[in-house]
Formats: structure tokens, C-alpha cells, sequence
């Protein structure tokens, strides 16, 4: 079994594009997608007419915190990132949102989710120090959060980070980085920040071997500048630097 996963897109059709291209090139059909398909100041609309088409070839999708926020969220009350992708997108794809799982089961051997088996907005596989330092969780708090999930390979998203875990009773969990957005700040639980350093777009390719899961982590280079622009235009300086250089 080979295919591909892909996570926190966050409205970038021009990284999607280019992940979705470097996928045809090695020749895989089935791709995952981990959520957190829209807010931010980009291209929600051009974003959410390419994951429709995806949709109707093999592609998997649960649904992300931020896709929660945007059917649950009075529009006045939404964030800048949601409400800008919100007011891009048409009724389609908002039924196309509501109609995503939280969790899935994808081909009876792999787990997927956008942060933790329980939660949406929660790190599965890092933690925040209360002076805002993001590090890797313990082994002994990783294996709480996914307690309770049988499969033996286990995708989630959230942190943007791309990491391979392995579990003591030999699960792997693995985060396929973001296809979207390199860096961002949060204010919760703490404010901190998550940067890659890079402006690439990242995705992970998951092949099941004779010695079990191994995970190939990719990155792709596509015209970031364009993004940043766009974000700087939208009045989003922090997204425009974040795009630009994988830091803000």
C-alpha cells in the first residue's frame, strides 16, 4: 500500500497545486487530506474548487479545527483568516465541510485525524511551555492521546511540523507538515509560535513495507512570493513574512 498524505492547506491553491503535481509524478492515485482546507487571507474559493474535484478521484478528508470554526462561527464573530476564507466560499463548499468526518478509518490499517483522536485543536505530538516554547511531547503523554486507536499507522495535522513518532507498542504516528502555511502564531494555550524556516510546501508519502510503515517526507518548492504578496495585499503582514521565509 502507497499513498500520499497532505494537511493544513489553509486556502494556498497555488502549494496545493504544486503538491497535487509532484504527487502525479510518482505515479500516486490515493491521497489523504488531514484538514484545515481553509482560513487564511489567500484563495479559499479557487482552494475549495480543487479539493470538490479531489473529491470526486481517492481522496480521503477529515474535517480540521479551523473547517469547524467556519460552520459553527457566527460570521461576525470569526477570526480575520476565517472570515476571509468564509466569505469566499460558495454554499457547495460549505456542504462539502459539513459533510466531513472528524476521524476515519482509511483502508482498515490507518487513523486519521486532524490534531488528536479526541480533539481537533489539541497537540497530538508537541506541547506548549508556558513561556511559549513549542517542544516534542513525552512519549508517555503521546501514548494517552492515542489511547484507545488500533490501527498501527496513525496521520494527524495541526502543528505544521512534519514528524515521525514511534509509539512503544510500535504504532508510528506521523504528521505530514503543512502544504500551506510554513509559520504561525497562536494565542493558545499560550502564546507561541511554529516555524519551519522554509517557504516549501510539505506532504508526506506513507508505504507499507515488509518491515512496516515507513514515511517519506517531501517538500515542494512553488511560487510562495505570489502567496506572500497576496497575503500582504489582504492586509496580513504576518502571513505575507510567514510565506515568504517560514518564520514570523
Amino acid at each position: 500500500m502507497r499513498f500520499a498524505a497532505i494537511a493544513d492547506i489553509h486556502c494556498n491553491c497555488a502549494a496545493l497545486q504544486a503538491v497535487l503535481d509532484d504527487i502525479a509524478t510518482l505515479g500516486i492515485r490515493d491521497i489523504v487530506n488531514l484538514g484545515d482546507c481553509f482560513s487564511g487571507p489567500l484563495e479559499a474559493d479557487r482552494t475549495g474548487d480543487l479539493l470538490l474535484l479531489l473529491d470526486m478521484a481517492a481522496t480521503h478528508t477529515v474535517r480540521g479545527n479551523h473547517d469547524r470554526y467556519l460552520l459553527e462561527t457566527p460570521p461576525a464573530n470569526m477570526g480575520r483568516s476565517d472570515s476571509h476564507a468564509y466569505h469566499q466560499l460558495s454554499p457547495r463548499h460549505i456542504e462539502w465541510l459539513r459533510k466531513l468526518p472528524v476521524s476515519m478509518v482509511f483502508r482498515d490499517e490507518v487513523f486519521l485525524c486532524h490534531a488528536t483522536p479526541r480533539h481537533d485543536d489539541v497537540y497530538l505530538l508537541e506541547t506548549v511551555s508556558t513561556d511559549g516554547r513549542v517542544f516534542l511531547k513525552s512519549q508517555e503523554e503521546i501514548e494517552v492521546l492515542a489511547s484507545g486507536v488500533e490501527q498501527p499507522l496513525i496521520l494527524c495535522g495541526h502543528s505544521h511540523i512534519p514528524r515521525a513518532i514511534q509509539l512503544s507498542d510500535g504504532r508510528l504516528i506521523v504528521n505530514p507538515g503543512s502544504v500551506g502555511c510554513p509559520a504561525y502564531s497562536d494565542e493558545e494555550p499560550v502564546p507561541h509560535k511554529v516555524e519551519t524556516g522554509n517557504a516549501l510546501a510539505s506532504y508526506a508519502i506513507l508505504e507499507k513495507t515488509e518491515r512496516g510503515w515507513a514515511p517519506q517526507f517531501r517538500t515542494v518548492a512553488y511560487d510562495h512570493m505570489a502567496m506572500s504578496r497576496l497575503a500582504a495585499e489582504n492586509g496580513r503582514a504576518e502571513w505575507a513574512s510567514a510565506l515568504a521565509s517560514g518564520r514570523v
